[in-house]
């Protein structure tokens, strides 16, 4: 699964690289971009456990207490279902476990007395982050979809001798074209907004 994201990186890193080369905007040659401490809190609030989205390939643990019959470890199909005991097949794409919980506890309320039901999302599927510019290793990269950009860097190497340190960038496509400009101080000392931005799967990290 990683692997073909990896591939369907490349496609879109042609897109992203023009819209770099001709700019989203109009604040100078390299493009318009808004600075990471200006965002609003949606984009900068650390991913928790309680605020994932179940995805595809995702392993989810159903434990209904004192109900082991009902209970079930299982990775999300890519049709964004997970298979259940008595329930069937229920859509659990998109949604937070919290909410996954409530759904649950109401359907099995059919079956079992005040059922008690908690669902943890055991392994996730890696999100890839492609890095390119001024790093000694570019390339895409999977991580956790709760990594940070400064775990993004290490993993690519640390900039170079030639990197500027206040023109770190991530570039996404969508849902709308994003260009987040980042320092490296801010990165390296753990910055609350910095150090908390999301991550999305085909984002792209620029170095200039």
């Amino acid at each position: 699964m990683v692997e073909a994201k990896s591939l369907g990186l490349v496609s879109r890193l042609s897109a992203l690289a023009l819209a770099l080369g001709l700019g989203l905007g109009a604040c100078g040659a390299s493009g318009s971009y808004v600075w990471v401490g200006e965002l609003p809190k949606e984009y900068t609030a650390r991913l928790t456990p309680g605020d994932y989205l179940i995805g595809d390939g995702d392993t989810v643990n159903v434990r209904v207490f004192n109900q082991e019959a009902l209970s079930t470890r299982a990775k999300v199909r890519i049709d964004g279902r997970l298979a259940l005991p008595v329930l069937g097949d229920i859509e659990v794409r998109g949604k937070r476990p919290t909410a996954l919980k409530a759904e649950l506890e109401g359907r099995l309320k059919d079956y079992v007395n005040a059922p008690s039901v908690t669902v943890t999302v055991e392994d996730y599927q890696l999100i890839v982050i492609a890095v390119l510019g001024e790093v000694t290793r570019s390339g895409n990269y999977p991580f956790d979809p709760r990594a940070s950009v400064a775990q993004v860097l290490a993993q690519a190497g640390g900039l170079t001798d030639y990197a500027s340190r206040d023109r770190i960038f991530v570039v996404r496509s969508a849902p709308r074209p994003m260009r987040v400009r980042f320092t490296y101080e801010e990165i390296s000392h753990g910055d609350p907004k910095s150090a908390g931005f999301a991550l999305r799967d085909g984002d792209l990290v620029v170095v200039e």
